[in-house]
């Protein structure tokens, strides 16, 4: 008898040629829709097939699935999606914080509930149509880059419980995404011609302020108005709520300078932001909490490739292990490195593990 496979359908390209290429491997596919949001509590758009919780998303996989003569379920996961993944979008915003929703989903909702459907459909493994891979080595798993650089999504994996990497397949991992598209235009998909959505998926418009707005009113109007200050703390102009801002943010500070001012700190407990030149921007170092190791043992103090969000740079950085957690040493100083962020490390293509920013440090402080 074949494997069973449980293939996650979002409804667009990558995660239809992803059944294609499951079942070109002589699995037997199952494909299946997370339903994890419903746009209309909260506003967006409920007809853009790009989005990925959409009602149009959902009948493209399944689309897909009947082309391809695969059973298709469509399960909901939208009480799940709220409380592990929503609740700590906006929690996160209203300590000041930017926070990654991608790498939540992946790491406490999507392969613990994909890989507890497999279960009970009987399936081996569980497939998906993110760009990475995972490599055998030596009889142990490791996750590896994707073989597109401009498409790799090995970062906002870090996070996926290390148990399941025995029983996750990544079909694309040695594709580009014009190979992709050629492939599914080749196979008349439905999903062929499908553009990439960008946005957070439960934030159609791409408007997290409104989201916000709408999401927890009572808790945005609490916030209110406060101050920007300059970098020796003089007042020098007026924000609409905290909350709406991130480190690293030049656009919509309503001020006017010679020179270019960008938002270098949040403190949400002074209702207070503050901003100063790009090199105010550079920190040396970064304390990091919620790690997830996929490579174990790891030795501390130790010499690693780092990234501080998606398609950054890598750059080498020297971990530390004391008391208190784990402090990154960054060989070069970085930019905005931002609390609620990801920061994941590398040794060559394996991903290591990673965990998240929780405050960025300067060589002086």
């Amino acid at each position: 008898m074949k494997d069973k496979v449980l293939v996650a359908m979002s409804g667009g390209v990558d995660s239809s040629v992803a059944l294609l290429k499951i079942i070109e491997m002589g699995y037997d596919a199952i494909g299946v829709t997370m339903k994890l949001w419903e746009y209309r509590n909260v506003g967006g758009n409920l007809l853009n097939d790009s989005n990925c919780c959409s009602v149009g998303a959902i009948n493209n996989a399944k689309l897909v699935c009947d082309r391809m003569d695969v059973p298709h379920y469509t399960l909901d996961f939208t009480d799940v999606f709220r409380k592990t993944v929503v609740d700590n979008f906006a929690d996160e915003y209203l300590k000041g914080r930017t926070p990654n929703p991608c790498v939540r989903c992946n790491s406490f909702v999507k392969w613990d509930a994909l890989i507890d459907q497999a279960d009970k459909l009987g399936a081996v493994y569980i497939a998906t149509g993110h760009y990475a891979n995972i490599q055998e080595t030596n009889g142990s798993l490791f996750l590896t880059k994707g073989r597109d650089p401009l498409k790799d999504q090995a970062y906002v994996l870090w996070g996926i419980p290390v148990h399941t990497l025995s029983r996750t397949l990544f079909p694309l991992g040695n594709l580009t995404k014009e190979e992709v598209r050629k492939i599914a235009r080749k196979n008349k998909l439905e999903t062929a011609e499908i553009p990439e959505s960008m946005e957070i998926c439960f934030v159609a418009d791409n408007n997290y302020k409104r989201f916000l707005a709408d999401y927890v009113p009572g808790r945005m109007d609490a916030v209110g108005s406060g101050v920007i200050v300059d970098e020796s703390g003089e007042t020098v102009g007026a924000h609409d709520g905290y909350p709406h801002y991130t480190i690293g943010q030049r656009k919509g500070l309503g001020l006017s300078s010679p020179e270019p001012r960008y938002v270098t700190q949040i403190e949400p407990s002074l209702n207070q932001i503050k901003i100063g030149k790009k090199e105010a921007l550079l920190k040396n170092a970064c304390s990091m909490s919620q790690v997830n190791w996929l490579v174990t043992p790891m030795d501390f103090p130790c010499e690693v490739e780092s990234q501080i969000r998606y398609n950054s740079p890598v750059v080498s950085a020297e971990i530390i292990k004391n008391n208190s957690g784990y402090e990154i040493t960054f060989q070069k100083p970085q930019s905005a490195v931002t609390p609620g962020q990801s920061i994941v490390f590398y040794r060559d293509d394996v991903v290591l593990g990673g965990g998240i920013i929780e405050r960025n440090i300067r060589s002086d402080e």
